[in-house]
């Protein structure tokens, strides 16, 4: 009886050897993934169902019944994490199921330009065909409204950046992290400011940050420019800044600035009211926030653009006039206008 026993037992063990040996061979064999470079999982689908769909999809070639026997041998169980997978490197089944349990999901990244408008940011992640579009149709006073904001005007909130992000991401969460991160930035930049009667709150170093962004891309001039626009605040002169003129003219700015433009009634022209405009008129970038809070030293009052990439800086009124003769009114229409004068 005992070798009959035997025989069975050493049989089963066989069975059970070759089985796994076939499911080994099987789930090892070199497969085709039909020329797909990616695989979506949705959230919370569980492994018996994305390995179905893989097989009826025809991506692996692998039997199903093998495909969820691998699984268990190996202990992968549960759901799996959504996202967008990279199949470029899958050469098995087992490699495949591997991928799933990492996790690792494809990332991409969105860039917002230092400058941009809140107008831009939407525009841009508008754009992206891997996001999740939550507010398309959304106000921007109700998008900042799911920022914790509301009633607070969006523009200069954000930090320009590049973020990272997965695919069904929301265009709203990528917002809060560039928000989150402004936050940071400016609380971190204002406790070692170096100015603080003219720019008296953060929210105040923001717009000034906005202002000098739009004024110069020279990261020498930035220093210079935001000092111009302190020596005005401090002295009660209007800043004449023209991007501010250009912002509050909105959709109607045709291109081409004119003396009629900086008479224009609105809160942002800085030729007809005085201070800091009432929000920032742009997304400003680290370089420019820190030139807010620390201006160069110096007794600048005038600053002209050279046709350069920078500026000329002057401590007079006369030697702005002449500035403003040589690099800018050779050529240009009388209507044309150089700020601050």
């Amino acid at each position: 009886m005992r070798p009959v026993l035997a025989a069975i037992f050493i049989s089963i063990v066989c069975i059970v050897g070759l089985g796994v040996g076939y499911c080994y061979q099987q789930i090892n064999s070199p497969i085709v993934v039909n020329q797909r470079l990616t695989y979506v999982i949705d959230g919370g689908a569980p492994l018996f169902s994305v390995t179905r769909r893989l097989v009826e999809q025809g991506i692996v070639t692998t039997p199903e019944q093998l495909l969820r026997y691998y699984a268990l041998l190996t202990r992968f169980h549960g759901t799996l994490k959504a996202g967008e997978y990279d199949l470029a490197e899958v050469q098995t089944a087992a490699d495949l199921l591997q991928l799933f349990r990492s996790g690792k999901v494809i990332e991409r990244d969105i860039t917002f330009l230092e400058g941009w408008t809140f107008s831009d940011w939407r525009q841009h992640l508008g754009q992206e065909p891997y996001i999740n579009h939550r507010m398309a149709h959304l106000s921007d006073m109700e998008v900042m409204a799911l920022m914790g904001k509301p009633h607070v005007i969006p523009e200069g909130w954000f930090f320009p950046d590049t973020y990272r992000y997965t695919r069904g991401e929301t265009d709203l969460a990528i917002l809060q992290r560039a928000h989150r991160k402004m936050l940071e930035v400016i609380e971190e930049e204002w406790v070692t400011r170096s100015v603080e009667d003219v720019i008296a709150t953060p929210y105040d170093a923001i717009i000034m940050a906005s202002l000098i962004e739009k004024e110069t891309g020279a990261d020498m001039d930035r220093g210079k420019v935001s000092r111009v626009f302190v020596n005005r605040l401090e002295r009660r002169i209007r800043l004449q800044c023209d991007p501010t003129v250009i912002y509050g003219l909105g959709d109607s700015f045709d291109g081409n600035l004119t003396r009629s433009h900086l008479k224009e009634p609105t809160p942002y022209n800085t030729y007809t009211n005085f201070g800091l405009p009432p929000t920032p008129i742009s997304t400003p970038g680290l370089a420019s926030i820190r030139a807010a809070l620390h201006p160069e030293i110096g007794e600048y009052l005038y600053f002209v653009a050279k046709g350069d990439g920078t500026s000329y800086f002057s401590l007079s009124l006369s030697e702005h006039n002449d500035a403003v003769e040589r690099f800018q009114r050779s050529g240009r229409s009388e209507e044309y206008q150089s700020a601050p004068y």
